[in-house]
This record gives C-alpha cells, sequence and structure tokens, in this order.
C-alpha cells in the first residue's frame, strides 16, 4: 500500500502543532514562575517538525504554533508573540534545512549538529527581531542584550533540548517516518 507522504507530513505537522500548545500548558502546571522561559517546551516540536517535515512544514509550525497558543492560551503574551513567531519560524526553518537539503541527517552527530547550529540561527533571528523592533518602531525591546539573557534563562530549555530531540529524530528516522 502506498502512503500519501503528504497526508502524514499534514497529520504530523497538526499533532506537533498541538504538542507545542499543550506542552507549556503542562509546564505552567508546576506553578514556577516563567516557566516557560526557562524550559523553553514550545520550541521542542517546532524544532521536531523541522527534523520530522523538513524546512517548509517546520517553518509553517514555526509560526502558527505561537499564534495559536496565543488565541487558544493567552501565552506567549502579546508583546512577546511577534518576537516569538521569528524565532521558531527560524527553528523549523533552519532544523529542516540543515537537517534535510545539507544532508546532515546522513552524518554522524548529524542530529546534534543541526540542532545546536538551529537554535543559534533562531537566537540570532530572535536579537534581529529585537533590534528592527527597536529601531524601526522605537520599541525598547532590549536588542541583543535582551536575547542573550533569555539565552541564559533558557540554559535548562537548552540541555531540555539536547537530551530529548535528537533520540526522538533516531527513533522517527528508524521508524521509517525520515527517509
Amino acid at each position: 500500500m502506498k502512503r500519501n507522504t503528504k497526508t502524514i507530513k499534514i497529520s504530523l505537522g497538526a499533532m506537533l502543532m498541538t504538542l507545542s500548545i499543550i506542552l507549556p500548558q503542562i509546564f505552567h502546571l508546576t506553578g514556577i514562575p516563567q516557566v516557560g522561559s526557562v524550559f523553553l517546551p514550545m520550541h521542542i516540536p517546532v524544532l521536531l517538525a523541522g527534523f520530522m517535515l523538513g524546512p517548509v512544514y517546520g517553518s509553517v509550525v514555526g509560526v502558527v504554533a505561537p499564534v495559536a497558543s496565543y488565541f487558544i492560551t493567552g501565552m506567549p503574551s502579546a508583546a512577546r508573540l511577534p518576537f516569538m513567531i521569528v524565532e521558531l519560524l527560524f527553528y523549523g526553518l533552519a532544523s529542516g534545512i540543515l537537517y534535510h537539503t545539507f544532508r546532515f541527517k546522513s552524518k554522524k552527530f548529524g542530529t546534534v549538529i543541526s540542532l545546536v547550529l538551529s537554535m543559534l540561527i533562531g537566537r540570532l533571528a530572535y536579537a534581529a527581531a529585537l533590534v528592527i523592533a527597536g529601531r524601526i518602531f522605537g520599541v525598547d525591546a532590549g536588542g541583543a542584550i535582551a536575547a542573550v539573557t533569555a539565552t541564559v534563562t533558557g540554559s535548562y530549555g537548552i540541555g531540555l533540548q539536547l537530551i530529548t530531540i535528537p533520540p526522538v529524530v533516531y527513533a522517527v528516522k528508524k521508524g521509517g517516518f525520515i527517509k
């Protein structure tokens, strides 16, 4: 029986988008203040979307997930939403391009290298969006310093991503969902 790749990608993308809304809510149940900024739970499904579905679907999940989450849960805040859209867009795009287009999936440690580079690219895009917003709109968004602060604050989340994403990608690849 022939598998419809587009249907599978859309279904998996919807599942990852749903996970990007539910996972932050699970973390917020802990009652820890700013838990989302510390553990970055929305980043995991978006990065996985790039790895599993490629750059186009990864980008779509990266853009739609924070917008859907905002309308459903009120998080992220309206002030943070545009910057998070940019950051997650680049996470999904970069992980998909690096892993599939640049063929890191066939290299030893390719998943980890793609992941680290994707996280750097996403944070650089986040910093650039903060700087541009500051210059164009006169918004005091904190610029590059805010991106560095967010990275330090999210260091536990970065660790969580490094621990969880490579084994999931490996399992999905082993299961035949990544060609």
